[in-house]
Order: structure tokens, then C-alpha cells, then sequence
């Protein structure tokens, strides 16, 4: 018989209990709500900027994936709900403070510019696409007439979107390793190079592809240095905040998040791509899919390490 002695009533292992209830669909959502803010993102940005032409696969191909992208977080959603018939009360209940409010209000709001935005681009990307009704060929017009006018708003909910993504995560008060506020900006980023990586995919530009892999590694750059941030915040902060860090600092976390995260994920991508930019043939649909796997990865890391963490030191 195996007997232990604890010094503390407290971080019992198998006896403490910890957070458990969020599964494999929040983290899912999370990281197809920021692949499709990246994505609308760059499609606005340089269409305001009038490199429609130039930029192709940005404003009119890689689009078409946001709608997707967008519904089935949604549906994520509804499948994490517990009272799934009531979840139209998000609406109805308006609260400022409560970030879930904001990100219910904001998907509700991007989901159909989503939809606008890459339907205004069917007739010119599929061959013999017609629309039926002569009101959606109505409103096509005037949505290719006004598309730096909804590229604006676009921009604008693309990078709330974005931000909220961690900031869902980080108004949980009492999770140490998601109280702070680098979360949201982290996600950001890292939602935006999940953009570029799917517009990488869908470019067969070279110019194109020189362009996005530049901002690429930039946005590697300085998810990097929020990823750093993170831990030395952490590491400065309480004992809870040390705990926490920890488990991606020589706890159980440290391998999975700096294999598949910071190696596979960003450095290695990070490399491939100032390869590409210096003239060697580097396939991009491998840096691309790592960045998408390290992204997806990171998410349901820090969701999972987040709910083990707690405020009982």
C-alpha cells in the first residue's frame, strides 16, 4: 500500500478540483474565430488600399473561407452549450461587461459581411455563376460599387473579433494562467497569421506570396515576443501566477507547446519562409499547414493548462 504524507490542505493532486468544462469545441471555435478575423482582415486592408488586382487570392479567394469558418464556430458553440434552446438570450441580455455579450454581438455582425463580402466575388471567380433573383443581382452591384466602404467596418470587427478570442479567455479572474491581459493581443496575432497561412495556401502568385510571407514573419516575430512576454509576466507575478507558468516551464505542458507551438508552429515556418524570401524553393504549403497546426495546438493548450490553474496557494 502507497502512503503519502501532505504538509497542506491545499493542490492536492486527484483531490483538488480543477475546472473542467470546457472541451474540444471551445478551443476549435477559438482558432476558427481567429483564422477568419486574419482573413477578413488582410481582404479589407488591401482593398482599402486598392491592390485588388494585385492581391487576389487575399481579397477575393481566401475570403470564401471565412463563412465556413465562422458557421461552424458558431456551431461549436451551440454544441458547448449546456441550454442549448436558450441561447438566443445572449441577445436579449446586454450587458458591456461581459465579453461573451461583445463576441455574441460581433459574430453577429461579421458572420453576414462574411457571407456579403464573398458572394460579391462569385460571379467572377466561378465561370457561368449566375445569380437567380434579380434583387441579389441588385444588391450584388451595389456591393461591389461600395466595397471600400464595408471594407472599413470589416477591418474594424475583424480585429474586436480577433482580440476577443483571448479576451474570453482572459476575464476569467480566478484561471491565473488566463488573467492577463497579453491574452488578447497574443490571439490577435496569432489569428492573423493563421490568415496569412491559409492565404499562402491559396495564392498562386509569387508576388503575392512575397508580400503575405513578409507579414507572416513579422507576425511570428512578434507573437514570439507576446508568447515571452507571457511567461515572464507570469513569473513575476503571485505564486498562483508562478504555478501556472510553470506548466509550460518544465511541467507537463512544456513539451506538446514548444514541439508542436514554438518549434513546428513558428520557428521552423519562420525559417522556411526567410528561405522562400532569399530565393530558395521551399514548398509553402509546409510552413502554411504548421502554422495552421501550431495555431490550432496553442489554443487548445492554453485552454486545457487554463483550467487546471487556480487561485489555492
Amino acid at each position: 500500500m502507497k502512503e503519502e504524507l501532505f504538509a497542506s490542505g491545499r493542490n492536492i493532486p486527484n483531490i483538488d478540483p480543477t475546472l473542467n468544462i470546457w472541451h474540444w469545441q471551445i478551443p476549435s471555435y477559438l482558432f476558427l474565430g481567429g483564422l477568419a478575423a486574419g482573413i477578413l482582415f488582410f481582404a479589407g486592408v488591401f482593398t482599402i488600399m486598392g491592390k485588388e488586382e494585385q492581391m487576389s487570392a487575399t481579397v477575393k479567394k481566401a475570403p470564401l473561407v471565412a463563412p465556413f469558418a465562422l458557421i461552424l464556430g458558431l456551431f461549436l458553440l451551440f454544441l458547448d452549450l449546456k441550454h442549448k434552446l436558450w441561447f438566443w438570450q445572449l441577445y436579449t441580455t446586454i450587458r458591456l461587461e461581459s465579453p461573451m455579450g461583445w463576441g455574441a454581438w460581433v459574430l453577429m455582425i461579421m458572420t453576414p459581411i462574411s457571407m456579403v463580402w464573398s458572394a460579391s466575388y462569385l460571379t467572377e471567380l466561378i465561370p457561368g455563376w449566375d445569380w437567380k433573383f434579380k434583387f441579389l443581382k441588385t444588391f450584388e452591384s451595389w456591393v461591389i460599387r461600395n466595397r471600400v466602404l464595408i471594407a472599413w467596418p470589416m477591418v474594424i470587427y475583424a480585429v474586436i473579433l480577433g482580440i476577443y478570442t483571448g479576451i474570453l479567455l482572459s476575464a476569467f479572474n480566478a484561471r491565473p494562467l488566463w488573467n492577463t491581459s497579453i491574452l488578447g493581443p497574443l490571439f490577435l496575432v496569432s489569428g492573423m497569421s493563421t490568415g496569412a497561412a491559409v492565404i499562402l495556401l491559396v495564392s498562386k502568385n509569387h508576388e503575392e506570396r512575397k508580400i503575405i510571407g513578409r507579414i507572416d514573419l513579422l507576425l511570428i516575430v512578434v507573437e514570439l515576443f507576446f508568447i515571452t512576454h507571457l511567461f515572464m509576466g507570469d513569473k513575476a507575478g503571485s505564486e498562483a501566477q508562478i504555478n501556472a507558468v510553470n506548466l509550460f516551464l518544465g511541467g507537463s505542458f512544456t513539451a506538446p507547446f514548444f514541439a508542436f507551438v514554438v518549434i513546428l508552429g513558428l520557428l521552423f515556418p519562420a525559417i522556411l519562409e526567410i528561405m522562400e524570401l532569399r530565393g530558395f524553393k521551399v514548398p509553402i504549403a509546409v510552413p502554411a499547414i504548421l502554422i495552421l497546426l501550431g495555431g490550432f495546438i496553442f489554443r487548445f493548450l492554453i485552454v486545457e493548462a487554463g483550467q487546471i490553474t487556480r487561485y489555492l496557494y
